[in-house]
């Protein structure tokens, strides 16, 4: 086995129909290093399709399991006919099998198709990606037992995304498009050269195509840069597609099946960055990405800043309470914490006021709900002034108002905070004068 290779994993929209698979079998054909292929589940075929996952969870919820499975069954009989491979699937199901282990096989079929159409090994993820009892991922195991299998592999092998097993063999799945993470794994335990990530987009934009006219493509990004990023909702990659590859230095190249010929984005190792391995023509702002829907709980008490442990009582009733802090920006008699509204699913915002009240003992706390946040990214900005300046100044003349403005210590990030009404024009307002 050559000592760098490629890991290719294909997206759903890259599976979605024959055709589709016929590019990607033709893309990793032209290149030789290209021996380890991660697949989707097949994806939409149009608009109005729906995805093989999407299938396979509503057999799990349908009363007519078997006509909800013959569905299933119809998209990759035509894939296979369409294909004209010979190849007999087994799609033993069952309404009893669990929720996980239904929403594995769109993956699982699909790695049977393409390891036929390669001529490539089919190697099950349920061998090699290993969860512990409650579905927390098993890093180091995992590695081993990929390092191992994989040294046995000749010609090629293709792996399905998304899952892997328990001690017990049970299925256990990642978080949707898990299919990223498998490929990532992989990447790691073969000590890719590169991780090549296929989807239906020439890379990642600098901003929101759904809200921006036409953004710009982003060629190279950092680790830093992308976690920043995909936290703040830029969908392209994972966001925990990162941590495998970052702890061998792998760069992840995100490509376009249906442009092949583009170079798509390079995510680099941040310390290949600032060591000057790779430049950047705009220096200053990487990318502006942003959600909606936080909430912001405002605490204030005199002399806070005297009071020993106050910040350690608070994170402590929302650790009790179920729910996680996104930012928490403070002053000499406030603290503010910003938590996703979804993280409320378990505790209604009153009853963490309440408890607050209660162990705290602040003099006033406020809730202000509807809150969007918006990250300025980019390492160009540790060494431009005014950064900070031109977002204000932005938001100033589209008259949008800032409730909070934060910068990260590593100088990575400016977050600032604004209604939810006013996130569509913040964000173009932002674009407009950093992009």
């Amino acid at each position: 086995m050559s000592t760098k290779m490629k890991v290719c994993k294909f997206g759903g929209t890259s599976m979605a129909n024959a055709e589709t698979i016929a590019k990607v079998a033709e893309i990793i054909k032209t290149d030789k290093s290209r021996k380890f292929v991660v697949v989707s589940a097949p994806g939409k075929r149009r608009p109005s399709d729906t995805k093989v996952t999407d299938l396979l969870y509503a057999c799990a919820d349908s009363k007519d399991f078997d006509e909800a499975l013959s569905k299933v069954k119809e998209r990759f009989d035509d894939i296979i006919k369409e294909s004209k491979i010979k190849l007999k699937l087994d799609y033993t199901m069952t309404k009893k099998d669990t929720r996980e282990y239904l929403a594995s096989r769109g993956e699982y079929l699909a790695g049977k198709v393409m390891a036929q159409i390669l001529g490539y090994e089919f190697i099950d993820a349920a061998e090699i990606i290993k969860f512990d009892s409650k579905g927390n991922f098993l890093a180091e195991v995992t590695h081993n037992l990929c390092k191992k299998r994989f040294a046995k592999v000749k010609t090629g092998a293709v792996i399905p995304g998304f899952y892997g097993s328990d001690d017990k063999g049970d299925i256990k799945t990642f978080s949707r498009g898990g299919s990223d993470v498998t490929g990532a794994i992989i990447a790691r335990a073969i000590d890719a050269e590169v991780y090549e990530n296929w989807t239906d987009v020439d890379g990642f934009l600098k901003c929101d195509p759904r809200i921006v006219d036409s953004p710009k493509l982003i060629d190279m990004l950092t680790y830093k840069e992308l976690r920043e990023l995909s936290y703040m909702g830029a969908n392209v990659l994972h966001p925990e597609a990162i941590f495998p590859v970052r702890a061998s230095d792998i760069s992840i190249n995100i490509r376009n099946t249906f442009n092949p010929k583009h170079e798509g984005t390079m995510i680099v190792p941040t310390k290949f960055f600032e060591r000057g391995d790779y430049k950047r023509e705009t220096a200053t702002i990487t990318g502006i990405a942003g959600k909606k829907d936080f909430v912001a709980i405002n605490v204030e008490k005199s002399m806070m800043n005297n009071e020993v442990g106050f910040a350690r009582r608070l994170l402590q009733v929302l650790e009790d309470d179920g729910v996680s802090v996104e930012h928490m920006p403070t002053g000499i008699d406030t603290i503010c914490v910003v938590i996703d509204r979804a993280q409320f699913a378990k505790s209604s915002i009153q009853k963490v006021v309440d408890d607050v009240k209660k162990v705290c003992k602040p003099d006033r706390v406020t809730v202000v709900e509807d809150i969007a946040l918006i990250a300025v990214v980019g390492h160009g900005m540790t060494a431009r002034k005014g950064t900070a300046a031109d977002v204000c100044g932005a938001l100033a003349d589209a008259d949008v108002n800032i409730r909070m403005i934060d910068q990260g210590s590593s100088e990575l990030n400016i977050i600032v905070a604004v209604d939810n009404k006013d996130f569509e024009t913040a964000l173009k307002a932002l674009y407009g004068k950093l992009g």
